[in-house]
């Protein structure tokens, strides 16, 4: 998987640590899209047989980022560059 994906990753959890209070709803849509990342990421792109796929992580990055905008303007940016790399990577 690409490094580029495990790096904003790191650097999008370290900005969380850091961020301060983050309403319990967005908090919810992150760790559901980590999740899904991780397991795209310890399996590889394609979902194993039976298994739903995880594409539109891109989609969903972008819709969180908008809603932290406001809020944690620091993590819409690694959020929307997460999308980005998401997208570029066919995600």
């Amino acid at each position: 998987m690409d490094s580029n994906l495990k790096t904003s990753l790191k650097s999008l959890h370290a900005n969380l640590a850091n961020a301060g209070p983050i309403d319990e709803e967005l908090q919810d849509l992150l760790r559901q899209l980590d999740g899904d990342i991780k397991t795209l990421l310890e399996r590889g792109a394609e979902p194993a047989p039976g298994e739903s796929s995880t594409y539109g992580l891109a989609e969903r990055s972008q819709e969180l980022s908008a809603k932290f905008a406001v809020k944690h303007p620091k993590l819409e940016s690694g959020l929307r560059e997460l999308g980005t790399i998401l997208s570029n990577m066919g995600i």
